[in-house]
This record gives C-alpha cells, structure tokens and sequence, in this order.
C-alpha cells in the first residue's frame, strides 16, 4: 500500500510546470570576507489554475532551484479562471513600488505581458489575458504584485453571494 501511496506522490509531484523567473549572486559579510551563495526565484504551476511562487538560497545554483520548487509547491494558489482561459474579471493589486495591472480579454488575445508576468500566466494556464506592470521591474516585487491580485480576486460565486444574486445572473452581466 505504501508502494502505491508514494508512487501517486511522486505523479502528482512532476506534474506541475517550473520556470525559472530570476537568479542572482548576493554576498554575506563575514569577519574573512564575503561568503557569496545564489538566490533563486521560481514559478510553478499546473497549467489548470494552479500557480505558486518560491525562492531559494544555497552556495549551488542547482541547489537553490531544488529549495525553490519545493517552496513554490508549498506556497500554491487556485486562479479561478473564466473558460479556464482567461481572468473573471479586472483586476489591480500593489507590492512595496511595483503595481500590477490585469485585464481579462477576448479569444485570440493571447498572454500580453512582460517579463516575469507573462511566466506566471505560462505555468498558470492562461491563454488570453493583458497585464501592464508599473514601477519597479524588480522580478520580487512584480511577482508578489501578481499574486496579491490572484489573491484579491473574487469568484463568480463569491460575487454572487455577496450580491444576494444567482450565480448565473453574474455570468450573464459581464
């Protein structure tokens, strides 16, 4: 039975898509000198509106992925996607100086984004959708931009309760 459990684990575990977003080289100071290691940050996703973002450190860069990936797994989202191809809705979200903006579009739009947006929608599972990014380009900031405006966004059924209205009668009106 164990057999069994661990191999679901390890499917479920590599079905996720990663892409590395940044990597960088910081130094610490020490009484000798610098000590300098890698930071890494990552977004996965399953491509069906599950996103997560993480960041890793270690002396290796492999090794600093490998932390990244498992941070960004833990930290997953669910996006609730309309047609799951697009946003429900508009949405505007902010993170230290970088201000994000994402619009939900028609068919055919395509992902209309730069940099490290257009990462997150890739892993996500977003086909049609444009995002403007305003301020800093810090890939840090821009990331956590996105995901408070994941975060900030409500679902048909959200919306719907909190009109004391039918979910269908939200659908309609857009």
């Amino acid at each position: 039975m164990d057999v069994a459990k661990k191999s679901r684990n390890t499917h479920n575990f590599h079905d996720f898509s990663e892409l590395l977003v940044s990597v960088r080289r910081v130094a610490k100071v020490v009484k000798g000198g610098r000590r300098f290691s890698f930071s890494v940050l990552v977004v996965v996703g399953d491509e069906k509106g599950r996103v997560g973002c993480g960041m890793g450190k270690h002396a290796e860069v492999a090794e600093a992925k490998v932390k990244a990936v498992n941070a960004a797994r833990k930290n997953m989202i669910r996006v609730h996607l309309r047609e799951s191809r697009t946003l429900h809705h508009d949405v505007k979200a902010k993170f230290c100086a970088s201000k994000v903006i994402l619009r939900s579009a028609k068919v055919g739009t395509g992902i209309i984004a730069g940099g490290s947006v257009r990462l997150i929608f890739e892993v996500l599972g977003v086909q049609d959708v444009v995002a403007k990014s305003i301020g800093s380009s810090n890939p840090h900031n821009v990331i956590y931009a996105v995901f408070t405006a994941f975060k900030n966004m409500l679902s048909p059924k959200q919306v719907a309760s909190k009109r004391n209205r039918k979910i269908v009668e939200i659908i309609e009106n857009r």
